[in-house]
């Protein structure tokens, strides 16, 4: 894991430094994952192309261990004004999150007290966004909370997600139906925006997978993304090898599963598949929304309970087959199919969505999530007079 306080910028951006009135509005991003910060992306580009806005990107919790590889996909892109570790290598389950989510309030407070932003800014559901939005809350500065509103059961998604929305003063949602629930959660409407998913942002310049790649990847008729949902590691194993099972042969690449509770047990039946599933650790954001589009371009699918599943693989034209309960009550487009978690079932799911034809439809919008995101944190002053206390609307 990366040392607490790493930081791969120049000294004088770390050092404390507080807003003035001619200043750029300081805008702290907070990425924890992988597939988060393919969502972020356009919204860190969107705030760093605004001359009024000043961009502090944090790279948090499973970015940073060990071997880092997302870490390194950051740095690619962005300088990194600060990172927080938060999970120990080798030690996995709820328990082990909870300690992760601790560690995390306490140093995202060092961190944040010493850049001093202006607006925190998170996304979604897990304990990184959690940990940060909660120091931030406590600490007085203003949180911008992006996919606040959706359903989805995951670990214990639902709630954090719902928690985090309560901590925050800027609520950007990636649907209407998103935006009505924490319109009835009391926040205030005036300060709810849509603006769709950024997961969307940047969907129609995805260059087409070549022939020479695709082969490199095992030519894949399915794509497997299968997360674990805090279960212990031996129902999570029989859940994933149950996938395999009904998978019957197809030639399938299989990534990584997050780190979350019951990853080992996932990995297990991932590690002891046969020949026809090619295992991959990482793929960029552009290589899996390529092979997405290929995919679903060659009459194939994918597979397990990714919520890439039901927002980007639909406007890609690949059809989803989504097993289980992660993903329960999250909007879809009509790409979609569900099943629980039995062979039969997924066998016949998979034959179900390997014959839908697009084009599918689109519920998260129309791909400008990000410049909207950078247009709401310019225009709304986090430093108004009763901006950060918060209270019930109704």
């Amino acid at each position: 894991m990366i040392g607490d306080g790493w930081t791969d910028s120049k000294d004088e951006l770390a050092r404390d430094r507080r807003p003035t009135p001619d200043a750029p509005r300081r805008v702290a991003i907070v990425t924890g994952t992988r597939a988060e910060f393919g969502l972020l992306k356009p919204v860190m580009e969107a705030v760093r192309d605004r001359p009024e806005l000043e961009l502090l990107v944090i790279a948090a919790g499973s970015h940073l261990i060990q071997p880092a590889e997302t870490f390194r996909e950051i740095k690619k892109h962005f300088e990194v004004a600060d990172s927080i570790p938060m999970q120990i290598v080798g030690k996995t389950g709820r328990w082990a999150d909870v300690q992760a989510l601790g560690r995390g309030v306490a140093r995202f407070g060092r961190s944040f007290e010493r850049l001093a932003p202006e607006w925190v800014v998170v996304l979604g559901d897990r304990i990184e966004a959690f940990a940060a939005a909660s120091a931030a809350s406590v600490g007085g500065v203003a949180v911008c909370h992006i996919h606040g509103g959706d359903r989805a059961e995951g670990v214990a998604d639902e709630a954090m997600r719902h928690a985090i929305t309560k901590l925050a003063h800027l609520h950007l949602a990636a649907s209407e139906q998103s935006a009505e629930r924490i319109r009835r959660m009391g926040e205030r409407p005036e300060h709810v925006r849509v603006i769709g998913s950024p997961a969307i942002d940047g969907l129609e310049r995805v260059e087409a997978m070549d022939d020479a790649t695709f082969e490199e990847l095992g030519s894949p008729e399915l794509v497997l993304l299968a997360h674990p949902i805090g279960r212990t590691d031996e129902a999570e194993e029989h859940a994933a090898s149950l996938t395999l099972e009904a998978l019957g042969g197809a030639r399938t690449l299989a990534l990584h599963p997050n780190h979350d509770p019951g990853r080992e047990g996932v990995m297990r039946a991932l590690l002891g598949a046969g020949a026809s599933v090619t295992l991959v650790k990482h793929l960029d954001r552009p290589r899996f929304l390529a092979l997405l589009q290929r995919v679903g371009a060659s009459g194939g699918a994918l597979v397990g309970n990714s919520s890439a599943g039901l927002i980007e693989a639909g406007a890609l034209g690949c059809p989803a087959l989504n097993i289980g309960v992660r993903q329960n009550g999250r909007e879809h487009g009509n790409n979609a199919v569900h099943a629980i978690e039995s062979v039969g079932a997924i066998r016949d799911g998979l034959e179900k969505a390997r014959s839908l034809e697009g084009p599918f439809t689109r519920p998260f919008g129309d791909g400008g999530a990000g410049p909207r995101a950078a247009a709401a944190l310019s225009e709304i002053d986090p430093q108004k007079p009763g901006m950060t206390r918060k209270h019930c609307a109704y």
